[in-house]
């Protein structure tokens, strides 16, 4: 879990007015991925020029993160022409070419009434795919994602109304009686369907990772696990009877 903590948050807030109030013991997460994609050219492929790959940050669910992030940098490896790219809007993403892997660091930026504090990720580019995966092909690309979430402690009253009905945000439930104010127009949410990467050309290639999906692993780990220990036990079982029964054997 990535936290925003409520000292980072409240270090350059705004001025004290009824909108800037913040919500004590209350917490908003946003779930994320960031990663890369990356295909094999095949038969175009170059010693220089094997892959064509994308570096990206998206909603857990592939929901438009522009509601919190302002722009994101992308730091490519110093070989790259103009290595420090940065993106002013979703998708927040860059697509390159290239023949080796390399760390890529990914700096957040977020909206005013956020957070003023960036957010330092990093990420190793993979180009080629496990030995276990079979060859490499030109229908298939080799993804690498990572999920986290973006914790905001005590956010504001604003933040708070702006953000509880976006489908990428977790909100708990506020105390009865606790009226926010109505959320206004935000010129920096981009509500139009491009900015939205439920439609993204890759997300047939993205990996899976709704709350739904993640207990059903969590369940089939558990099993598992417990069919390890019992076998574990069983196998435990049968050494310690080996000296009784040499011992036996041996007083006949």
């Amino acid at each position: 879990m990535i936290p925003a903590t409520p000292s980072s948050i409240r270090a350059q807030s705004s001025p004290p007015l009824v909108a800037t109030r913040r919500l004590k013991d209350v917490e908003i997460s946003f779930p994320i991925v960031y990663g890369t994609i990356a295909f094999w050219l095949g038969k175009k492929a170059t010693e220089y020029n094997s892959h064509k790959w994308t570096v990206y940050v998206r909603g857990a669910t592939n929901e438009d993160l522009s509601v919190i992030v302002k722009r994101a940098v992308f730091q490519l490896h110093s070989s790259f022409n103009n290595p420090t790219r940065v993106v002013e809007s979703a998708p927040f993403e860059l697509s390159e070419s290239g023949w080796g892997e390399f760390e890529i660091a990914i700096t957040l930026f977020f909206h005013s009434d956020v957070c003023d504090k960036q957010l330092d990720l990093y990420h190793q580019l993979k180009l080629f795919p496990e030995e276990d995966s079979g060859p490499q092909s030109i229908k298939k690309p080799v993804v690498a994602e990572t999920y986290d979430e973006i914790v905001f402690s005590e956010p504001s009253e604003a933040f708070f109304a702006r953000v509880q009905n976006h489908p990428a945000a977790i909100v708990p439930r506020l105390p009865s009686g606790l009226n926010l104010p109505a959320p206004g127009p935000i010129d920096h949410v981009n509500e139009k369907k491009r900015s939205d990467t439920k439609d993204h050309p890759f997300s047939q290639w993205f990996m899976n990772f709704s709350e739904a999906d993640e207990l059903l692993k969590l369940a089939a780990a558990r099993q598992q696990v417990q069919a390890h220990i019992a076998k574990l036990r069983r196998q435990l079982s049968m050494i310690d009877g080996l000296p009784q029964q040499s011992k036996a054997a041996s007083g006949q």
